[in-house]
């Protein structure tokens, strides 16, 4: 869209941006609908890195061709369990190891002087495959 033509939008009241700000989503929602976003081209990619058609993987996770399609758009009804299987059946293979975070806030017990200090630990998954 054209800078100017934004910016008289803007100026008459329209706001803009994407799926997420419209359905007031959090960031955690966010991260998980990019997950399986991802996750779901990647399988896609796996998939025909390894000259497989989708009817074939369908075969090897148990389920229908039709079924791989909404796996590789990721639709509503497809958890990122199933998404991750057809991905290691495509070939590809799922590494998921512990981040250390960071520090999120410092607390006193009851009855204690010394302050501890909360770790958020953060996990990072990586897929692996022929298709990179």
């Amino acid at each position: 869209m054209q800078t100017e033509k934004r910016k008289a939008l803007e100026a008459a009241g329209w706001k803009f941006g994407d799926a997420a700000d419209f359905l007031a989503m959090t960031d955690e929602e966010r991260q998980m609908l990019d997950i399986r976003v991802d996750a779901a081209l990647a399988v896609r990619r796996q998939r025909e890195a390894m000259k497989l058609s989708q009817q074939e993987l369908g075969r090897r996770i148990h389920t229908s061709q039709p079924r791989i399609v909404k796996i590789e758009k990721a639709a509503r009804d497809v958890t990122l369990d199933q998404i991750l299987r057809a991905y290691a059946a495509a070939g590809g293979r799922i590494s998921i190891r512990e981040v250390a975070g960071e520090p999120s806030k410092k607390r006193r017990d009851r009855g204690k002087k010394a302050k501890q200090v909360l770790v958020r630990s953060k996990v990072q998954i990586e897929l692996i495959g022929n298709e990179l």
